[in-house]
């Protein structure tokens, strides 16, 4: 479905510029503002949570003409990934328990959650400039 497509483009785009921005002090001291809303904690999750469930949408449904699954393979799994990121950096940031289960998903996605920025970004630039194409 078209709306899949465009929710996917946006929540992407949007998850990895949250992603891939690190607010410097002179940025924390806003109160109004774009940015500063994307800053906010309740917001990332509201984020995280709306673009895994896009992510899974958009496997299950595909645009006529395309192929289900494989097609819009890369923009699902960007989407989940930078999800889970979002999600996971609001758990930990609330969690109090220690675990090696989280210890391990932290280091591979928190500490490279500027790539999986990355990786969203391009994965929402390139579903946007090649809709047709396979893979996106």
């Amino acid at each position: 479905m078209i709306q899949f497509y465009f929710l996917s483009i946006v929540l992407n785009a949007l998850s990895g510029y949250v992603l891939t921005r690190e607010p410097n002090d002179e940025e924390t001291g806003l109160d109004t503002g774009f940015h500063w809303s994307l800053q906010n904690e309740t917001t990332r999750l509201i984020l995280g949570v709306l673009t895994i469930v896009v992510g899974l949408l958009k496997i299950l449904s595909s645009i006529p003409g395309d192929l289900p699954v494989i097609g819009d393979l890369i923009p699902a799994l960007a989407g989940f990934l930078a999800g889970f990121a979002l999600v996971f950096a609001y758990y930990r940031s609330r969690s109090t328990l220690e675990s090696e289960h989280t210890d391990k998903i932290e280091h591979l996605l928190m500490h490279n959650k500027k790539w999986v920025g990355f990786f969203a970004l391009a994965a929402a630039g390139l579903h946007f400039l090649f809709p047709s194409v396979l893979f996106l």
